[in-house]
Formats: structure tokens, sequence, C-alpha cells
């Protein structure tokens, strides 16, 4: 369920702005006719500048229909997006071979329209994309007009020179777009992650919430309850010993008092006990985080390390019993018969450290551990397929805002497994309001 919650919506994520693919084109519409009209006019290089604009006026054309046809905040789809950046990649493609082929030194212009689908088009458009560049530019090392030069004459590049532009122009795109591409994911990645954590504070929040509502049900509820209970008592004094009524008469009053009992209790958890449900020990916290996960088949051993002075007492926060609920439950899912969880304080730190008796985390991963869908080990007691590498994203984060430190190793002593271990300076601990909004 809450994996389904969290799942990434991939396909919004890739959709393209028209608006922002519309003002690229006309950079490069604005910048192919300065390079056209200083070239053909202030150089004076034979130039054929009727084909030339042409295909540039095309490219105009179609912005302008476009920008008409669509609303400024209108998004393509990725088969749309892709159909644009295919015709810029022939526009582009008849305006080299006009003017020299591969010998251009424009010729480098092919990897743009690549670097744009990367950033935000699937990987597989991204690729057919670049195939069609790959062809274009095996062409364009043949078959091309002569590259325009002093006095009409022609400028015969040697093959060799030829050869490695068009090897630059393949391995600059194929660079280029995977680092595009790479770096496109992890921000779509992270953003996914962040949502899926503000989802989850928001629910906490929502539960926080209720304890006010309780109170103004029971401030609402409290006149028209009066009331009944006075109509009640009446009709009691009136009905005397009358055997027809006076049960009900009587049920009805206990009833009465019950509910004022019941909306007395609602109304002191927003006023005397908040402070008191507000703050916990250090104990209680840790039986808090734990007592979900006891009756799983899982042993779950609790051991007291140093405790120096008296025990921290902080503020409920549902983003640290979130963050540390998740590392106790990953625990539980890869141990195999059992799962330690121990604390400890002193003058300075405070600190709660989990470990299970299970495979422990792969050595190569182990510093990459925490970041957004990467799912790190399988466990006897995990469910087949994995999830979506969120939990220990969103742990982390949550306890790393609340001023936490968390860090991931492998036990080395005689039980071996994962360890992960969270510590907070006591004062941090001791003062952090620990509210929704903190993590916000």
């Amino acid at each position: 369920m809450l994996q389904n919650l969290l799942a990434p919506d991939t396909q919004k994520s890739r959709q393209l702005r028209l608006n922002t693919l519309i003002r690229l084109r006309w950079l490069a519409i604005i910048g192919q006719s300065a390079a056209v009209l200083v070239v053909a006019y202030w150089i004076e290089f034979p130039v054929p500048v009727s084909l030339c604009f042409a295909l540039i006026a095309g490219s105009a054309w179609l912005n302008l229909f476009l920008a008409f046809r669509y609303p400024a905040t209108h998004r393509l789809k990725p088969a749309a997006a892709f159909s644009l950046l295919f015709l810029d990649v022939l526009q582009l493609a008849g305006l080299l071979y006009l003017t020299g082929g591969l010998t251009n030194p424009f010729a480098i212009l092919l990897t743009v329209p690549v670097i744009v689908s990367a950033s935000s088009l699937p990987l597989a458009l991204t690729a057919v994309l670049g195939l069609v560049v790959a062809i274009l530019a095996s062409l364009l090392v043949t078959f091309h007009l002569p590259l325009p030069w002093y006095g009409g004459a022609d400028l015969e590049m040697p093959f060799l020179y030829v050869f490695g532009m068009w090897i630059a122009i393949l391995s600059t795109t194929a660079f280029t777009a995977i680092y595009a591409w790479r770096v496109a994911e992890e921000a779509r990645q992270l953003a996914n992650a962040l949502s899926a954590t503000e989802l989850v504070l928001q629910r906490e929040q929502h539960l926080s919430a209720l304890d006010g509502l309780a109170a103004a049900a029971a401030h609402e509820l409290g006149t028209p309850l009066a009331t009944i209970a006075l109509v009640a008592k009446e009709m009691e004094r009136a009905s005397g010993n009358d055997p027809k009524f006076r049960e009900d008469v009587a049920l009805l009053r206990s009833q009465t008092k019950r509910c004022k009992e019941i909306l007395q209790r609602l109304t002191s958890l927003s006023s005397q006990g908040e402070e008191h449900m507000a703050r916990m020990t250090l104990k209680s916290l840790i039986e808090d985080v734990i007592a979900p996960h006891r009756d799983f088949g899982i042993e779950i051993r609790l051991e007291q390390g140093l405790a120096e002075g008296p025990e921290p007492v902080g503020r409920r926060n549902p983003g640290v019993i979130y963050g540390l609920g998740n590392l106790v439950e990953n625990a539980v899912d890869f141990a195999r018969e059992a799962v330690f969880v121990t604390w400890n304080w002193d003058a300075s730190t405070v600190s709660i450290t989990v470990t299970d008796d299970g495979s422990g985390f792969p050595p190569e991963i182990i510093d990459r551990i925490g970041e957004p869908y990467m799912t790190t080990r399988a466990g006897p007691q995990s469910e087949a397929g994995g999830g979506l590498g969120l939990g220990l994203f969103i742990a982390k984060t949550l306890l790393e805002r609340s001023g936490a430190t968390v860090s991931f190793s492998n036990a080395s002593g005689p039980v071996q497994g994962a360890v992960v271990k969270v510590s907070w300076p006591r004062d941090i601990f001791l003062s952090e309001p620990l509210t929704v909004d903190a993590f916000a």
C-alpha cells in the first residue's frame, strides 16, 4: 500500500514543457540566421543563402504554429517532444549539407538535440535520436556541398581531419547524453523521494491535529448534552415510580453521564495532558518504535549500554519515530533469528543502535546506503520483488533533519549482520521541538 502511494509518476516527470522547447528553438533560429548573414554578407563567402533561409524559415513557421496552437503551459508527451527534436536534427543536418558537412565547425551542434532529449525524455527515445544523429553525421562525411571559402575556392580538408570530426561528434554525443540523462534521472528520483517524505509527514501532521478536533467537538457537544441531561432529570422526576418509563429514563441519564465523561477526556487531550503526552523518555521512545515489530517471528533483544546522568527526555517526534521504526523494520526483514536494539547516553551524546544477525550490507554499496531508489539487501523475511528503495532514504532524511547522525556498517563481533547507529548531541535531543513542522 505504501509502496503504491510512493511510486513515482515517471510519465509526468518526463513531460517537457512546450514553451521551454519553443524558446530553445527560437534561440537556435536566431543563431543560425546570424551565422548565415555574417558568413554571406560580412565575410562574403559564397553561401546558398536562399536554401539556408528556407530551412530556417520552416523551423520558424513551426515555432509560430506551436506557439499559437497550444497554451504556454502545455506539456508535450515524450513522443511529441521526440518528433520536434527529430525535425531539429534533420533541419540542422540540412544546413550542414549546404555549408560543408562535417568540415563546418558548427557540426558539433548536432549533439544539442540529443542532450535536450537525454535530460527530459526516456532513455529509449534518446538512444533512437542518438542513432539518427550518428547516421546523419556518417552521411555528411561524404555527401555535402563545399565549405564556403574565400574567392569561391574549394577548401579541401584531409579525410583524416573529417574522420576525426566524425569521431568527435559521436563521442561527444554519447558522453554528454549519458551524463545529462544520469543527472536528470538522479534529480527526478530525489524529487520523487522528497515528495514521498512529504506525504509521510503530512499523514503524521493530520494525526497530530486530531486532538484539536476532538477538543472542538467536545466543546460544541457540551451544550446540547447538558440540555439532554436536564430534560432527562425532569422526565425522571415527573414519571415518579411509573415502571413503564423509570428504567428507560434511568438508562438515558446514565448514558448522558457517560457521554460527559468521554467529552471531558477528549478535552484533556489538548489541555492538561498535552504536555505530558508530548514528552517521552528515551526508553519510552524505543518501546514505541519496536512495539509494532514484535510478532513477526524474530526476537527483538533490548540492551542498555552506557548510562551517565539522568535518562534523556525529549519531545515526541513523529518523524523520529517513523525513521527509527523503519530501521527496526528493515532489521526484522533481514534478520535470521534476532535483532538487537541498544541505547546509550552520556553528558554529550544520545545514541540508538540497531543490529541484525542477517547477511549485512554488501561492501560495494555500503557508502551509498541512504540514497533514494537503491535496494540494498535480500533477506529471508523480505518480500519477493523488493521495494522502491525509499525506506532507508526517508528514514535517514527524517533522522538527520532532527539533528541526528546516521551511520551504516557491518558487525565484526560474534553477531554478523548490519549495524545502523543513530546518535544525537544530548542538548539537541533534549531541546529539539521535534514537531512535524521541523521537517517541512
